[in-house]
């Protein structure tokens, strides 16, 4: 069951960093409250605000240190069964 947990958590961190070296940043969207004037009025909910956006935009060396993170912790989730057995 470690051995799982940690090759999954090694593959999503490297998959993530495999992402950032095509991205240029990331905005996010946060959505507002709709109003409720208009939930009420009708059967079909509004659709929510628009809020403020968040934009990260990721350093130089966040792809290849995430994906390093990722490999590194791939090959230790290989070793788990030998170092609990002994």
């Amino acid at each position: 069951m470690w051995r799982a947990l940690f090759l999954a958590i090694g593959i999503t961190i490297f998959i993530l960093g495999a992402e950032c070296l095509g991205l240029e940043r990331i905005v996010m969207k946060k959505r507002g409250k709709a109003p409720a004037a208009a939930e009420q009025s009708t059967l079909v909910p509004a659709a929510p605000a628009p809020g403020p956006r968040i934009t990260l935009v990721p350093s130089d060396y966040a792809p290849w240190s995430m994906m390093a993170t990722g490999l590194i912790v791939m090959i230790y989730s290989f070793t788990l069964p030998r170092r609990l057995k002994g």
